[in-house]
């Protein structure tokens, strides 16, 4: 018999998306999409169950479609839609995967979980280190938001994975998932006319494109079982990095420097008008970024990503709205702008 798969979070888009990739695979019998709400979108051959992950149902679910591989989906940083709000994404990120791995214990035909994590477990420190490792302990938890979350999330499945030594796990930790359909805190926020900086600082930004997030998942969902890797947590992104000042270019979107201190009242007016997630932790990632290492993605996943940094940011581009000033026009702007800054004595004398 081929292999039962159960998807949480298929009525987001990257969701119901895998839900269609993972039902050409040869060795997939059945695939059961999960979610609080139906899809707007279509699922393909899958079966949909409406169940909401907080709640101790899902361990029927599990149950009474025999599911051996369990891919949790369902972490993310943003209500659905205009349905709920931080304390219900909260809840769902938290106390939903604790109920779907309570359920996973006690369903005796498990036997993978693949968990979509973040690099924002990291957090966003001005002493933190160049690159981080799968191993690098962050130099500041985060304090709240949906990094907050992937903190809590990660606890509970290594906890998971103790008490099911039989169950391979693999948490991937995505950076800035972007592409044409990003449903994101940071997507909003290069959605934005202008984009409000912190001023004194360009951090170094990394991303993932969603066909990348895609063929990952399926590699670690499928092929891992095949003996090649039984569990482990991996950084999953783009080659390179950007910084913040190219991507405001590369979108022609002009940028307004806002001292730290009023960072977080513009991040409350942000928010006060729906325009996007301006959490503190999204303002530390603004402000000192973050780059991760990919060295284990490559070598014990087998995972190459089609798209850079660079590109993925590119095809994101292109999917929104043109800026206030054509690309080329404000980078020659910004060009000329720095030609006229006198250089500081340090550059002077090197």
């Amino acid at each position: 018999m081929g292999k039962v798969v159960l998807v949480t979070g298929v009525a987001r888009q990257l969701g119901g998306r895998f839900v269609r990739r993972i039902q050409r695979e040869p060795e997939v019998d059945r695939v059961i999409g999960v979610d609080a709400v139906p899809p707007e979108h279509h699922l393909g051959g899958a079966d949909f169950v409406q169940a909401d992950i907080r709640h101790p149902t899902i361990a029927k679910v599990l149950a009474e479609h025999a599911v051996d591989t369990v891919v949790h989906m369902d972490i993310t940083g943003t209500p659905l839609g205009t349905r709920g709000s931080r304390s219900t994404v909260k809840e769902t990120n938290v106390i939903g995967t604790m109920q779907l791995l309570g359920a996973c214990q006690k369903a005796p035909a498990v036997e993978r979980l693949v968990v979509k994590s973040s690099t924002s477990v990291y957090g966003s420190a001005p002493r933190d280190p160049a690159i981080f490792t799968e191993t690098t302990p962050p130099k500041s938890l985060p304090s709240g938001g949906f990094a907050k979350d992937a903190v809590e999330v990660e606890g509970y499945v290594r906890g998971f994975a103790r008490r099911r030594p039989d169950v391979a796990v693999c948490v991937l930790r995505f950076a800035n998932i972007l592409g044409p359909c990003a449903e994101s805190p940071l997507a909003d926020y290069f959605s934005l006319p202008v984009l409000p900086t912190v001023f004194g600082y360009d951090p170094r930004l990394q991303f993932v494109h969603e066909d990348d997030v895609m063929e990952v998942l399926r590699i670690a969902s499928f092929e891992a079982r095949r003996g090649t890797l039984n569990s482990g947590t991996f950084n999953i992104a783009g080659d390179g990095v950007l910084l913040l000042s190219q991507t405001a270019r590369r979108l022609g979107r002009p940028t307004v420097p806002v001292l730290l201190p009023a960072v977080t009242w513009v991040g409350s007016a942000l928010r006060s008008v729906g325009m996007t997630d301006f959490s503190p932790e999204q303002i530390r990632l603004l402000t000192h970024g973050r780059v991760v290492q990919t060295a284990q993605m490559r070598e014990t996943l087998g995972f190459e990503p089609t798209y850079t940094t660079a590109e993925a940011f590119a095809d994101f581009a292109r999917s929104r709205a043109p800026g206030l000033l054509p690309p080329e026009t404000l980078a020659r702007t910004v060009d000329r702008l720095a030609d006229l800054v006198p250089a500081a004595p340090s550059e002077e004398r090197t």
